[in-house]
């Protein structure tokens, strides 16, 4: 897995607790475009094909 910005960090953590990209999106004060770029970064570093994907292999690292 590729290190993770601060902001994606933060992202992953919101993403496993089951928000969607305009909640998120929300509680950051960014864009759902700014989410969805962060998103394809971070499936990108955990080589995942989805968001359950990530927030499984997040917790399996001690991410969450």
């Amino acid at each position: 897995v590729g290190q993770l910005a601060q902001r994606e960090t933060g992202i992953v953590r919101l993403l496993a607790r089951g928000k969607s990209n305009k909640e998120i999106a929300s509680d950051l004060g960014v864009t759902q475009g700014t989410v969805k770029n962060h998103m394809t970064s971070i499936l990108e570093k955990f080589q995942a094909a989805d968001r359950t994907t990530v927030a499984l292999k997040a917790r399996e690292m001690g991410l969450l």
